[in-house]
Order: structure tokens, then sequence, then C-alpha cells
């Protein structure tokens, strides 16, 4: 496969990632990159030894594919440049701010005849891929993302900066539409909500369980799936998988033995789980995708829900504040 010519717009803490690993996929060839502070541009594209561009149309009209990673309330006007362009675009997560952003950018791909794909990179996280292979029509799904402070991303709020990871995980696993939602969040060092829960109800029954921080003094990215004998548990950031597997017959007949009896009737054990980078991955099969030997990154439909089903948390969020702030007594 001829190595696609790729570029990345914005490489700030993330986009430089994007660029470190196209400068190394065989599936690419790194032009250069452009960024808003022309510096910073220079410093990321002096490190891989290619081009800092201080006009993005000409680095544009130099390249196949790019990384659009600049911040999400610019997402649909850097898209837009690119797809007029003719260049694919991978968009990092969230896909856009609103679902009408993300309608025009869907829009603009189709109108220009080329692809848009989103970066939600947890889909490649190895443990979760190797998880994916053991889950069943889980029943309810618990999510805890944690993350510390960081001046950064500070123009959205908790959910589109942290849960839409866990968003769009479990609408691409539960294997139903969401039917019902409600949601509670607070801000504590930004103007918008840093801390954030989601109760998200599926149209076959199942429920999810969505908790996401920015100003936690730990890191933790960690999924749990109930399903009918078994229980699934992912450690996204140490990169395992545990599956528990419940011998019901076993479990009949050791219960009135008592609790020590019936946990023998659980088995446990460690999923095997691959080596790999997740961005790289994912990159990897962007550009595969690109030249149809792969199935891609999260597709744009699918990027697009994700973004409508955040807007709803914020919604439901926003909603539970003006309830607190008009009868706040009732919440005691």
């Amino acid at each position: 496969m001829n190595p696609v010519r790729t570029g990345v717009i914005g490489v700030g803490a993330w986009g430089e990632k994007h660029a470190r690993v196209y400068a190394n996929l065989p599936e690419a060839r790194l032009i250069g990159v452009t960024d808003a502070d022309p510096a910073r541009a220079r410093a990321v594209a002096e490190r891989h030894g290619v081009l800092a561009f201080e006009d993005p149309a000409a680095l544009l009209a130099e390249c196949e594919a790019v990384s659009v990673t600049v911040p999400t309330v610019a997402h649909r006007e850097a898209c837009e440049r690119a797809t007029a362009a003719g260049c694919h675009v991978l968009v990092e997560k969230p896909m856009a701010f609103s679902v009408e952003d993300s309608d025009a950018m869907i829009a603009a791909a189709r109108r220009h005849g080329v692809q848009l794909q989103v970066g939600q990179v947890e889909r490649f996280n190895p443990a979760m891929m190797a998880a994916a292979a053991h889950l069943r029509a889980p029943r309810f799904i618990e999510a805890h993302r944690l993350a510390l402070f960081q001046a950064r991303s500070l123009d959205i709020d908790v959910v589109f900066d942290l849960m839409v990871h866990d968003i769009d995980l479990v609408l691409s696993l539960a294997g139903s539409e969401p039917v019902g939602l409600s949601a509670v969040g607070v801000a504590v060092l930004s103007g918008n909500e840093d801390i954030a829960n989601a109760r998200i109800e599926f149209r076959n029954g199942a429920i999810a369980n969505l908790t996401a921080s920015r100003v936690s003094q730990d890191r933790l990215r960690r999924i749990r799936f109930f399903q009918d004998e078994a229980y699934v548990a992912v450690d996204l950031f140490e990169k395992t998988c545990d599956l528990l597997r419940v011998d019901v017959a076993q479990l009949h007949r050791a219960l009135p033995f008592g609790l020590p009896a019936a946990m023998s009737a659980i088995g446990r054990e460690k999923v095997a789980v691959a080596e790999g980078e997740p961005l790289a991955l994912e990159l990897g099969a962007f550009l595969r995708s690109l030249r149809g030997t792969g199935g891609g990154a999260a597709p744009a439909q699918e990027g697009r829900e994700a973004v409508r089903v955040a807007s709803e948390v914020r919604a439901a969020m926003k909603a539970r504040a003006r309830q607190w702030a008009a009868h706040p007594t009732a919440a005691c």
C-alpha cells in the first residue's frame, strides 16, 4: 500500500501525538503540520523532520488526509476547509460542539466525496478490543473516568471532554438505542461542569451509569459490563481485562452451604490483551480504510450520535442545576 500523504491541523498536546504517530506509521507519510501558534508548529515539525505550514490551505494542498485536532469549537470550520480541499479527515472527539455542526460536517464530506471519521480512541484500546469478544447483551454498564485537573479543554464541560469516550463505547456496545437519561453535574474549578454523572436507559432494558471527573486526585478509566452469567471488567488505563463467569448449576447446588461454597461457582480469568498504542491502532485503521483495506475509525454518523447523546446529558445537567437554584432547600 502506498503511504497516505498526511498532515495535522492543530498540534497542541494531543495533536502532537498525531504527528508523532503519523511520522512512524508505515501507512503514512507525514507532510507537515499547522497551528494557530506558528512557533508551536515549527517546534513540532522540527521534532519530526517535516514542514510547518503557516497557511493551512498550503498544507491541505499537499495532503490526502489530515487529522483535525484543534479545539472543539473550531472543528466544523477546520473540517469544512479540509473536505473542500479534497482531503479525507479524522476529527478528534468530540466530533463537534453541537449536532448541527456535526450534520454540517457530514454534509460537507459527502458533498466533496471524501471520508470523515471520528477519533473515538478508546474503541482501539487493546483491553476494550479484547473485552468486546466476551460481551453478550450486557444488562448494566458502569464506567468511571477520572482525571487530574489540567488547564486545557476548558471551553467544553467534562461530558464533552471526557465522558464522551464512554458515551461512544456504550452506544456501540449496548445493542440498542437510548430512550431516556438523567444527569447531574457540578462546576468546581472552571466555568463549566467538571464532574458529571449520567444514567442512560436503552430500549432493550440495559442501563449505563457513567461518571466523569477532571478534578480528581487520581487517574482512573474503568468500565464494567454485567450480563447473564458473566461480568467483564476492563481497566482502560492499565489495559487489562478480567472475565468472571458463573456456573449456574453449581451455584444452585452450593447456595445451601453458604457464601464460601457459592463463590466456588464463580470462575475468574485474565483475558489476553494484545500490545499496541490505541492512537496508532486508530490512525492505522483510518489510513487503511482510505485504501480500502480496513474498517476505519469511528464513522462520522456514530460520532454524531455520541454528540447528540452528550448534548442531551448536558441539557439534563443544566435542567437539574436550574432546579437546584430555584429550590435549594429541596435538594437537602
